[in-house]
């Protein structure tokens, strides 16, 4: 008989010998299908890559997912995987929560031209207090760019940023007559989405000299946007920035002063005029021109054939986002004037948003439709492209509560894609169509649809779009001008290349978190 301790001995051993023989499962046990589809498809360039990521989830629940989604094309299993596994040398670089990159980029954005050397002769318009740029080929100031900035500056705690902005776009007023589309001399000539009323809105300036100056400068303002008033009431034709519609009231259209090439695409401009000689040049620049004046340089929006840029016709447009911003600053400056007991000012300027707010739900309201457009002058009527820009009247809170509720309708059903909300529904290769999504235009349509208690709507999108610049933040550690929210990747189309920095991306991503704390990744 063998003696008890050798026998547990002897029995010790065999359970090691047959533990040796069990060895644990390999990726391609755990994740079959999945493994298969990576590997074969060659998702990553080395077979190694994906054997060594690690699930963020238990392997079966992300089989489960694969499972329900069923990742069809190549990029919609590569972002599948980058969801659900931290894969080395891909999305495992981002050291810090999104939140905290962020808050480490506004000091790297900053200028301070007060201290930087005096360059003799430069474009650059220098201004007397400190900034952020956007980043990357973006070396100034810009306008429309600025406000998404100073969203996020708000949710980071740097009012004094945000004060020293308003102090510098009110001397570009005070200088100019208005905020120039960037701080550059080549920019003068025209503007950009007007926003520094909403601007003011951010400030917690009480100082009465101060805020009596930005309400100067904001009557200013509005008086460059209506400078071709008179002529336009005269000769019922648009003139500059202004518009009769056919009930003879007024809108406004986007312009430039000039007609030639741009500076800043001298070379690309004169190609696009070539390629339409039965056009004037000028024509062609002057759209162009404007087409940068909106801020959406370029979009089908602008394009009589949305293939061909050369087709250009912003002059030729009245659009919806530029009069709800309009209507914005009317009744801001309403508003300013009862608070300092200027009642001339008040009622003229209410009166002024009144009208504008009854021609816009006239002429650019598709009631069949449910969705706020652009005016074609040549067609005399709404134009068919649907953009995001039909969230502005609810973000400035000019759309009745049953337009708020046909809009989201409309957002939900065509303009919600996987990675946020598409700019419009249209594949051109302008940058300003799809597949493309810019923070912007993400933030007016949750802030939008909020204010009209369209709160789910306006989650979902947010979501959709933090989880667009998280994945790509952990797959290259950066934060982009742009996203293709199809495919939830880096953006393209456009005259030049994709930009990392980001300005507006920073501020609207903070902006968000700020608000739904609970959407943060990190």
């Amino acid at each position: 008989m063998i003696p008890s301790p050798v026998r547990r001995l002897c029995a010790a051993a065999l359970v090691l010998a047959l533990c040796a023989n069990d060895s644990p499962p390999t990726p391609a046990d755990q994740f079959g299908d999945l493994f298969t589809a990576v590997q074969e498809q060659r998702i990553f360039g080395d077979g190694k890559t994906f054997v060594d990521a690690s699930p963020t989830t238990a392997p079966a629940e992300i089989m489960r997912l694969f499972a329900t989604q069923a990742p069809k094309s190549k990029s919609e299993l590569r972002r599948f995987v980058l969801e659900h596994f931290t894969v080395p040398g891909v999305n495992d670089n981002a050291k810090v929560a999104l939140r905290d990159h962020v808050r480490g980029l506004w000091p790297q954005l900053t200028r301070d031209d007060a201290t930087s050397p005096e360059v003799g002769n430069s474009s650059l318009i220098r201004a007397m207090h400190p900034y952020v740029v956007p980043g990357g080929r973006f070396r100034e100031s810009y306008y429309w760019d600025s406000y998404f900035t100073m969203l996020g500056l708000q949710a980071d705690g740097r009012a004094d940023l945000i004060e020293s902005m308003l102090g510098n776009f009110t001397d570009l007023v005070v200088r100019f007559g208005h905020i120039p589309n960037g701080t550059r001399t080549y920019y003068v000539s025209r503007s950009q989405p007007p926003f520094f009323a909403l601007m003011v809105d951010l400030s917690e300036q009480k100082d009465p000299a101060v805020r009596a100056r930005r309400l100067a400068a904001l009557r200013r303002e509005h008086a460059y946007w209506m400078a071709g008033e008179a002529c336009a009431r005269k000769t019922r034709q648009p003139c500059e920035r202004v518009v009769p519609m056919p009930d003879g009231s007024l809108l406004n259209r986007y312009w430039d002063d000039r007609d030639t090439p741009r500076d800043e695409s001298f070379a690309e401009d004169r190609d696009t005029a070539a390629q339409a000689p039965a056009r004037a040049p000028e024509a062609v620049y002057r759209d162009l021109r404007a087409g940068a004046e909106s801020g959406w340089d370029f979009s089908s929006r602008w394009l009589a054939d949305p293939q061909d840029l050369s087709t250009i016709r912003t002059t030729s447009i009245v659009p919806v986002d530029l009069n709800a911003l309009l209507w914005g600053l009317e009744t801001r400056i309403a508003d300013g004037c009862r608070q300092v007991a200027d009642t001339p000012c008040r009622i003229e300027f209410t009166r002024r948003a009144d009208q504008r707010k009854a021609s816009v739900d006239r002429h650019l309201w598709v009631s069949r439709e449910s969705r706020y457009a652009d005016w074609s002058l040549t067609d005399r009527k709404p134009t068919s492209v649907v953009s995001s820009a039909t969230l502005f009247p609810l973000f400035v809170g000019m759309a009745s509560s049953a337009q708020g509720k046909a809009v989201a309708r409309t957002t939900r059903g065509e303009l919600v894609a996987p990675g946020g909300l598409r700019t419009t529904g249209l594949r051109t290769g302008q940058q300003w169509d799809a597949p493309n999504g810019w923070a912007p235009l993400q933030w007016v349509a949750i802030d939008g649809l909020e204010r009209y208690g369209q709160r789910e709507l306006a989650q979902d999108i947010a979501k959709c779009w933090i989880r667009t610049v998280d994945v790509t933040y952990r797959e290259n550690g950066k934060m982009l001008e742009k996203y293709d929210v199809e495919e939830r990747l880096p953006g393209g189309g456009g005259e030049y290349p994709l930009q990392d920095g980001f300005g507006w991306t920073n501020g609207v991503t903070s902006a968000i978190l700020e608000r739904m704390p609970e959407l943060d990744p990190h």
